[in-house]
C-alpha cells in the first residue's frame, strides 16, 4: 500500500497564508544586510577584529553594533552595590531591544541604538546613536554566539580566541582607563563573574562559530580570508547571502537560451514542452548531486580498480499536482524505477485557507530522501503546505527534502527557506516580482496550462487580467508510480 488519501486536511495558518497584498510589486523591495556576529571572551580583541574588517571592507556600507550598548539600566539598589552585579550573564542585556534594532536594519531602515554610560550604568535619556542601513552589519559582544535571538540573525559567526592571561591584562587596562574603575574591583569582578561566565556561556558558544580566529595582537591572514568570504557573499544574489539552503544553478548561454524559449509568449506548446523538459532534466540532475554518497571501488572491464562514489538508493519524488507532474518524466529518466507520490493542495472556503485535498505517498517515505517537484515557486504557500505534510504527517526530516523548481520568486524563497531551514531549495533563476493574482513576474505564465496544452501562450495575458486561471481542482489526482526497479527505488 502506497499511502492513503486525506480529505480536506487543514493546515494551520501563521500569517504566511494570508491573502496576497494588492498591486504589482517586487516581493523583497529592500536589500537585506549581511549580518556578522563576532564573539569571544572579555578583552579578547573583538573590537580590533571589527575595526580591521571595516577597514578591509572600505568599499561597502558597514555598520558596527556592540552588545555592550544594550546593557539594561541598573536599579538604585544595584548601583549602590555595583561590585555585586554580574555584567557577563544574559540577564544583564536588553536582548529584546537589540533584536528590534537588528530587525529594523534588516528592513533597510534607520535604527536607533541606545547610548550606555558605563560610569552611571544607565542609558542616556537624551540621546541615541543613529545607525544607517548598511550592506554589512557587524555585531560584536561576549554573548553574541550564545543568545538565541542574536545567533539566528547572524549569517556568519566568528569567535575570537585569546589567551586568558592576555584577556585579564587587557580587561584591567580598559576598565580602569575607560570606565573609571579601580584595579582591585576589576580583579574581584573578574574572579567572581567574568571567568565563571566565560566558562559557562562564552566558551561553549565557540561551537556555534563558523570561523575561530586565534588572536593576540593581530591575525592579518584570518582577516583577509574573512574579508574575501564576505566580498564573495556580497557579490551573490541577496537571497543566496541570507539562505545557505538555497542553491541557484550557474547561468550559462544554454540555460539562458532555454529560459528565453519557455518564457516567450510566442513559443508554441510542443516547443515549450521540449525546452521545459530539457531544463527540468538539468534541475533534477543538480538535485541528485546534493544527495549523500559514499566512496566505493569498482573494477573496470580491463581489470583495473576505479575509486568512485555510490549515491543514495533510497529516494523518491513527490509532485505537487498538477504542474509538478511535468517534472516526473525527468526524474524517471535519471532514476530507473523511482517511486513517485503526489499531493493536491488548494484554497478552500471564504478564508481561502490551504487544505490537502489528496495525497498518495510511498509508505516508507520517512526513510527516503524526497525530491519535491513544482516548476514555479511563487508565494511559497503551496510548497510550504506540502513540506508540512511531509514533515508533520509523514515524519520526513527537513534535511531529507529537496525542493526543485525552474523559476522561484523571491517571496517564495524567503518563506520556504526561512520556515524550513533544513530543506534545500534548487532553482535555475530567481524572479523578483508578483502581480495581484500571485503570478510570478516576468515569469512564464501558467506553466501547467502551457505544458499540458490547456491554453495557448498568446492567450494568457487576457486570461491573467480577467483572473480566469485554471483551477487545480479540475485535475484528477493520478496514482503513485508502482514500478519496481533498481537504483533509486530500492
Amino acid at each position: 500500500m502506497a499511502g492513503g488519501a486525506h480529505g480536506n486536511v487543514a493546515l494551520a495558518g501563521d500569517g504566511s497564508l494570508s491573502p496576497k497584498s494588492p498591486g504589482r510589486r517586487a516581493c523583497l523591495n529592500r536589500v537585506q544586510p549581511f549580518v556578522i556576529g563576532i564573539a569571544g571572551g572579555t578583552a579578547s580583541g573583538k573590537t580590533t577584529v571589527c575595526t580591521q574588517l571595516m577597514q578591509a571592507l572600505g568599499g561597502q556600507r558597514v555598520a558596527l553594533i556592540s552588545l555592550d550598548e544594550f546593557y539594561r539600566d541598573l536599579t538604585e539598589e544595584e548601583c549602590s552595590s555595583i561590585t555585586d552585579v554580574n555584567f557577563d550573564e544574559p540577564e544583564a542585556f536588553d536582548v529584546k531591544c537589540l533584536a528590534n534594532c537588528l530587525d529594523t536594519l534588516s528592513k533597510g531602515e534607520l535604527a536607533q541604538v541606545p547610548v550606555y554610560d558605563f560610569v552611571t550604568s544607565r542609558r542616556s535619556t537624551t540621546s541615541v546613536r543613529n545607525v544607517a542601513p548598511a550592506d554589512v552589519v557587524i555585531l560584536e559582544g561576549i554573548l553574541v554566539l550564545h543568545l538565541p535571538e542574536t545567533l539566528r540573525r547572524c549569517h556568519m559567526k566568528i569567535f575570537v580566541d585569546t589567551d586568558d592571561d592576555v584577556r585579564l591584562a587587557r580587561r584591567i587596562r580598559r576598565d580602569t582607563v575607560e570606565r573609571g574603575r579601580d584595579v582591585e574591583a576589576v580583579i574581584q569582578q573578574y574572579t567572581r563573574f567574568v571567568k565563571p561566565s566565560f566558562e559557562k556561556y562564552i566558551l561553549p558558544s565557540r561551537n556555534n562559530a563558523d570561523v575561530v580566529v586565534p588572536w593576540r595582537e593581530s591575525n592579518t591572514v584570518a582577516v583577509d580570508l574573512i574579508t574575501q568570504h564576505i566580498r564573495t557573499k556580497l557579490g551573490m544574489h541577496e537571497l543566496l547571502r541570507i539562505f545557505t539552503n538555497l542553491y541557484v544553478m550557474p547561468s550559462t548561454m544554454q540555460t539562458r537560451g532555454m529560459h528565453t524559449k519557455i518564457r516567450s509568449r510566442d513559443t508554441p506548446r510542443q516547443e515549450f514542452a521540449f525546452y521545459a523538459d530539457r531544463i527540468i532534466r538539468l534541475v533534477v540532475e543538480a538535485a541528485l548531486g546534493h544527495l549523500p554518497f559514499q566512496e566505493t571501488e569498482v573494477t573496470t572491464p580491463v581489470g583495473e580498480p576505479y575509486q568512485g562514489v555510490e549515491f543514495s538508493r533510497k529516494i523518491c519524488g513527490v509532485s505537487i499536482i498538477r504542474s509538478g507532474e511535468a517534472m516526473e518524466n525527468a526524474l524517471r529518466t535519471c532514476c530507473s524505477g523511482v517511486k513517485i507520490g503526489k499531493i493536491l493542495i488548494d484554497q478552500v472556503g471564504k478564508e481561502r485557507s490551504l487544505h490537502v485535498l489528496y495525497e498518495k505517498l510511498p509508505y516508507d517515505i520517512a526513510e527516503r530522501h524526497v525530491l519535491l517537484m513544482d516548476p514555479i515557486l511563487a508565494s511559497g504557500n503551496t510548497c510550504a503546505a506540502a513540506i508540512e505534510v511531509l514533515t508533520k504527517l509523514r515524519n520526513v526530516k527537513e534535511e531529507k527534502i529537496i525542493l526543485i523548481t525552474i523559476i522561484a520568486a523571491a517571496k517564495g524563497i524567503n518563506l520556504v527557506c526561512s520556515r524550513f531551514p533544513g530543506v534545500k531549495v534548487i532553482t535555475t533563476e530567481i524572479d523578483e516580482g508578483m502581480d495581484d493574482n500571485g503570478i510570478v513576474l516576468p515569469g512564464i505564465g501558467n506553466f501547467g496550462d502551457r505544458y499540458f496544452g490547456t491554453c495557448c501562450a498568446a492567450d494568457e495575458p487576457s486570461r491573467l487580467l480577467t483572473g480566469n486561471l485554471s483551477s487545480v481542482n479540475s485535475e484528477r489526482a493520478s496514482e503513485t508510480s508502482t514500478s519496481n526497479g533498481n537504483n533509486c527505488a530500492q
